[in-house]
């Protein structure tokens, strides 16, 4: 199963894409969809779409991950986010993969064992766990792998709390 996480910016849209397969968990890639600063919302969020669709067919994910939005001082940032969240689900949802939206404080409690981990532990333990060499960067990927993981770690236990056969080939 592949699950791709997203941590949703207007400018900078982090992505990771990990893989489970005999119950390990493998990175397979990760990085940023760039969108020029100078482009009006539109132009912005068509980008975003595009990109994320062209990831979804790249790597055939299973299952999204998507951080949601928290409250933020700046309204207007929290709608432009809002826009961009949007764009990511729709691409996914032509896509026919399953959607799902975790708050930074479950992809915290999930990922590091602490609700109000800093993001630096929270880039330590996905180094740790993915067994990469160096702390992924830039900032917004990190985030996006912790976000593939808190789904793949909450999925797992789901399953065994419903005494079901997991996606991931584990019998419960």
């Amino acid at each position: 199963m592949i699950i791709l996480g997203i941590d949703p910016g207007v400018i900078s849209t982090g992505y990771g894409v990990i893989e489970i397969k005999d119950r390990r968990v493998n990175l397979v890639d990760y990085g940023v969809i760039k969108i020029e600063r100078e482009q009006d919302l539109p132009s912005r969020l068509s980008g975003i779409y595009n990109g994320i669709t062209g990831i979804c067919e790249k790597f055939q994910p299973g299952a999204m991950s998507i951080e949601g939005i928290y409250f933020n001082k700046n309204a207007r940032t929290a709608l432009t986010v809002g826009h961009t969240r949007a764009a990511v689900i729709l691409a996914a949802v032509h896509q026919g993969i399953e959607v799902a939206t975790y708050t930074p404080l479950e992809i915290k409690q999930t990922v590091s064992g602490y609700g109000r981990a800093d993001k630096s532990q929270i880039q330590r333990m996905v180094q740790v766990t993915l067994k990469l060499k160096d702390i992924p960067r830039p900032d917004h990927a990190a985030d996006a792998l912790a976000a593939a993981l808190c789904h793949y770690y909450i999925s797992r236990t789901t399953c065994r709390l419903n005494n079901q056969k997991s996606k991931w080939g584990e019998e419960q």
